[in-house]
Parts: structure tokens; sequence; C-alpha cells
């Protein structure tokens, strides 16, 4: 644990809803506060008409609910929570009844309507978005459930087996960076390299995925080189448990180069992590944000890259410095940590001006919860 940074939160004690305003720290993150914000906006998605699809279920989001299932586990533990919170169990139980009856489920995103490929596009990543989800709510337990492996296997009968892009999934592409887009693609088969090495019951070792698995490898080490350091810092932090993603000399020099970027306050700005353009022209900003500072961290505090060998990424000074930065940043008012749209000049506090802020929180949580192990 860094000193510097102590959180204090009750330990072992369940929240009561009295318990609900009381601040989760003394010195440092509110992580009660964190909670409400991820679990108000998993509220909001799940009463939003936009989100609405068939058989009553929702679309499920990169932005907000994957986020979200990766961040509220580890909340949950932090305060002695014993029960999921309301939004997971709404999320998961619509996630769930989707899986279950896949083959009954319409696309999220028709051809009709859309444009052509895009029931192909949405059928792929929610396939890969839903195995994410439901399996980071199987970390730590002694096997997979049933229903996180019917969600691999819709996955991987999906994955591309030909071509320049076999081992990745076709993906969602509105261009709208970085959840769906060209980039995309390669960002979401990192991160479900990712799912596939921390799943329990040696999962990734199963000689029925093995195929898979090797495609998948090959095609993000293939591809590595070409793509926006964004994309880069994602395979940093899937190369943390999956350690044959990326060589030691890859990681060193991904270390250097976010070396350069870290702003003098401690944090990252998502505009420096690529070549990306708004729709309406208007300037990018480029403040730190919660969205690459927190997403740096994590890669940086899992991989350990920039340290010596043997030595956790919480010894790397960049680590500490953005730490600091991401305690003075968290919103005393919502829980939530700033970030802004690479593709609009939108109101941050619209709906859909949030939903960078809901990543940019997610990730926020990850990396401080780290530092407290």
């Amino acid at each position: 644990m860094l000193a510097a940074f102590a959180i204090v939160v009750p330990q072992h004690q369940a929240v009561r809803a009295a318990d609900k305003g009381t601040p989760a720290i003394k010195d440092g993150w509110n992580a009660r506060a964190a909670a409400q914000y991820l679990d108000s906006r998993e509220t909001w998605w799940q009463g939003w008409d936009h989100a609405n699809r068939d058989h009553g279920t929702k679309c499920v989001s990169c932005h907000t609910q994957a986020p979200y299932a990766l961040a509220r586990p580890e909340l949950r533990s932090m305060l002695g929570e014993s029960s999921l919170s309301t939004g997971e169990k709404a999320m998961l139980a619509d996630v769930e009844k989707r899986v279950r009856n896949w083959d009954q489920m319409l696309p999220f995103y028709s051809d009709e309507k859309y444009g052509e490929g895009k029931e192909i596009e949405s059928r792929n990543a929610e396939s890969v978005l839903n195995a994410i989800i439901l399996a980071s709510y199987d970390e730590g337990k002694d096997q997979l459930s049933d229903l996180t492996r019917t969600a691999f296997d819709h996955a991987w009968a999906l994955q591309s087996t030909t071509g320049p892009d076999a081992g990745a999934w076709v993906w969602q592409n509105f261009a709208y960076t970085p959840w769906e887009s060209k980039e995309s693609q390669y960002h979401w088969a990192a991160l479900m390299a990712m799912t596939v090495s921390r799943a329990p019951d040696a999962y990734r070792n199963h000689p029925k995925i093995a195929t898979n698995s090797l495609l998948l490898h090959k095609f993000l080490q293939q591809h590595y080189a070409a793509q926006p350091l964004l994309n880069k810092i994602v395979m940093l932090w899937a190369s943390a448990t999956d350690h044959n993603l990326l060589s030691k000399p890859q990681q060193r020099e991904l270390a250097a180069e976010l070396a350069k970027r870290q702003h003098s306050d401690g944090g990252w700005s998502t505009t420096d992590l690529g070549t990306w353009e708004r729709r309406d022209k208007t300037p990018l900003e480029t403040r730190s944000d919660g969205y690459a500072t927190g997403l740096i961290v994590v890669a940086l505090e899992e991989s350990g890259a920039g340290t010596e060998a043997g030595t956790r990424g919480l010894a790397n000074p960049m680590v500490k410095h953005a730490l600091g930065w991401l305690i003075a940043n968290q919103n005393q008012e919502t829980g939530s940590w700033p970030a802004w749209s690479l593709n609009k000049n939108r109101d941050p506090k619209s709906d859909a001006g949030l939903f960078m802020t809901d990543a940019a929180t997610g990730y926020a949580v990850l990396a401080l919860e780290n530092a407290t192990r």
C-alpha cells in the first residue's frame, strides 16, 4: 500500500441505507461516492428509452456497463457490501437473459435501419461484451458459471478465422471513438484476451479454445505496431496476466513513451493517445482526464512496466504521480472523474456527455483500488 495515498473504508461492514451519505474516507478518495455514481448511471441506462431492445432487454454498452462490470465488484469488496447493488442485479439479469436466449434475440442494430453489416457488427460486439461482463463476476470463484461458459462459446463461434482480421471480432463501427470505431476491434480483442487469462478454473488452458486463443494472440501481436497508443495501453494491461502478449522490450518502450506524454500535474489526456478528430471540428480537450489516467495507471500497476524486474508497478514514479492526480480530481459532488468526448463538443453534464466520465470513473476506481493491495 502507498502510505501517501491511504484509503480508509469500513472493513467487513454491509452498507445500510442510512450509511450511504457517510464518506468512506478520511483522506484520499471517496469509494462510496464512486460506487453511488456508477450505480446511478447503470440505473439511468436501464431506464433510458434509447437503450431498449427486443424481448424487454437493453443494449449492452461499452462505455457505461463494461467498465461498471469491471470496477463495481472491487468497490463492493472495499466497502464491505454483502450483496450486489440494485444496478448490478439489473445489468446482470439483462445480460444473462440475452445469453440464455441467444438464438431468439435480435441484433442490437439492423441492416435495414442502420446500413449493411450492422447486424454482424452488433452481434459480434455483444458476444464479446457479454463474456467480459459475466466473467468479471466469476473472478475469484473456483470455476466459471455455466452461463459464462455459454457466453464465451457464443463469442468464439463469431470470431473471425480467415483474412487479415483472423482472431478478432467484426466490431460495431459508427465512427464513435474509442467505443464504436475502427480502433475498437483491437481494443476489445485485447480486453477479451485479458478476460480469458483471468478466468477461473484455468479456462485459458482448456483444449476446446486452444485454436481460438492462438488466433487471438496472433491477431494482437501482428497488429500491435500499427495501433494508436490507446490500444497499446490496453494490450499492456492484458499482458499483466497473459505474459505471452508483449515482450519485456515492448513493455519498456511503451512505458518510456507514456513517461514522455505524462502531464506535469501527473495525469494524461486521452487526446494524446491517438490521432483523433471531432466530427464537429471543435478542438479536442487537452487537459488530463480520468479515462486516460485511470487506464494507464491500471496497466502500469498490473504489468509492472517501467519498473525493475520483480517490482510491482506501484514503484513506478509515473504511477505515484498519477495516483496523486486521481485523488485530487475526483468530483466531490458526484463521486466521478472527468473525461471528455473525442467525437463532439458535448455538454459534459448531458447523458451522452457522461459516457466518457462513466468509463473514466470505472478505470480510476480500478487504479486506486490496486494501490491499496
